[in-house]
Order: C-alpha cells, then structure tokens, then sequence
C-alpha cells in the first residue's frame, strides 16, 4: 500500500498526464515496481499507465529494455548512463508517451566507495525528445527509506516533464 504524500503525487501525476493525453511506462530496478504500484494504485489509472518493466537483473535490462551490454559494463548498472537507456528503452518498447527509470543501491548491502548505498539514478524520456535526469544520495537510511524517497523521486520527475512549458 502506498501512503498518503504517494498517494497525493501519483494522483497529480495522473491529472496532468490525463489533461495532456499522455501515457507512461515505468522501467524500474531497486524500486521494483513501487512507481508503477503507486500509480496503479489509484482507480482510473489505465487511461495513463501503458506498462511497468521491473528490470533487476543486467540480463533483464538488456532483454526488456534494450539496454547495451556496453553501457552496464563501461558505467555498470547503478548509473545515469543506464537509467537513461533504461527510459529510452521503456518508450522503444512500448506505446507510452513518457518513461521514467530508476536504478540505484537500496542496501543495506551492496554498496562500494564508489557507489554507496542510497545511490540512485533517475531518468525520464518522453517521445517529443524532452529528458530529465537526477542522482541522489540518500545515504544509508535503510532500504524501505530509499525505495520510498526514490518513488516520490520519480513521481515528482514526472510531474515535471509532462507541465506545460
């Protein structure tokens, strides 16, 4: 179950989306789904919400997504060059007018100097060539925290992309 602030976002997300006749696909690793969830979660929600990839695994990147063998081993999974062929990725692969993405290391494990735990990319790609793009560093506040704080994340990316300029 989403809670009330998920619940609020996913609603203006769906409103806006609604108003401007766009669709979304999400392209999800360490949330899993919980964008699509929150989404979908609302009653109506089918007019806007295509489809939901929840990509985990490299394997499932590359077979769902498009994502480039080249691209995971150059910048690895945790990356903005991933979460944004993960967005592109989501919009080839569906009828979707915007994607968002996320990938990122929820913990508690998992985590290098490089990339610590609480890492998270984001990425959004819309079909009329719009993209936005945000990393966090959550920090360790434990895994249930950083999937919760990516999912407003991604929520508040896409209200941002699909407002009128």
């Amino acid at each position: 179950m989403i809670d009330a602030a998920q619940r609020a976002a996913a609603k203006r997300v769906l409103n806006i989306f609604r108003a401007r006749g766009l669709t979304v696909a999400t392209a999800e690793s360490c949330t899993g789904g919980l964008v699509a969830a929150a989404l979908t979660e609302i009653a109506g929600s089918s007019d806007v919400v295509d489809r939901g990839f929840v990509t985990y695994s490299n394997a499932a990147k590359q077979a769902m997504l498009g994502v480039p063998a080249s691209t995971l081993t150059r910048h690895g999974a945790v990356s903005a060059k991933t979460a944004a062929a993960m967005a592109k990725g989501a919009l080839k692969n569906s009828r979707a007018d915007v994607a968002v993405a996320i990938t990122g290391i929820a913990g508690p494990g998992g985590g290098s100097k490089e990339k610590p735990v609480g890492l998270v990319y984001f990425a959004t790609a819309s079909r009329d060539g719009r993209r936005l793009a945000r990393m966090r560093r959550y920090g360790q506040i434990g895994r249930r925290r950083v999937r919760k704080r990516s999912v407003a994340e991604a929520l508040a990316l896409l209200e941002l992309l699909a407002k009128p300029d």
